[in-house]
């Protein structure tokens, strides 16, 4: 099964793409969706769904996988992280894509096996289940780890 991990975001969206065989995890892409900041909202929106609609397109994953929304102490960052959200999860939507939504302590406990794990501690469990990954940034890993968590969490079907 080809799952996508989401670290959907307004300025970097990170994107995942793994195979999961069994109890067997590959690596297979993953990349980050950046938009201009000095650009209007809905161009930036845009971009963001546009950019996941070719990710989409091109790797044909059977399920998607995103973080829970969290609540920023500023307002107006979690409402952009909304609205980001809001054109990630469009754009799976527009094709039909399922999309599983896990909270953060839980993807980091399946990943690294404990929840209260740092970004360096994820990071470095990346580099084992997925050797060999070239990864693309920080919110490409969370992506990934999405990703693998998704495999361990989501409702079998």
């Amino acid at each position: 099964m080809i799952i996508l991990g989401l670290d959907p975001s307004l300025s970097c969206t990170g994107w995942g793409v793994i195979r999961s065989e069994g109890s067997r995890i590959t690596h297979v892409a993953n990349g980050q969706i950046k938009t201009d900041a000095k650009a209007p909202m809905a161009e930036r929106l845009a971009a963001l769904q546009s950019g996941l609609a070719g990710v989409i397109a091109k790797y044909q994953p059977e399920r998607a996988a995103a973080e829970e929304v969290f609540v920023n102490k500023n307002p107006q960052s979690t409402l952009k992280l909304a609205q980001a959200r809001g054109a990630v999860l469009a754009a799976c939507g527009a094709v039909g894509l399922a999309v599983h939504e896990h909270a953060a302590r839980k993807v980091k406990k399946a990943v690294v096996g404990t929840g209260a794990a740092d970004k360096n501690q994820v990071q470095a469990m990346l580099k084992v289940l997925l050797p060999g990954a070239n990864v693309a940034g920080a919110d490409a890993a969370d992506a990934l780890a999405v990703a693998i968590a998704d495999v361990h969490l989501a409702p079998r079907t």
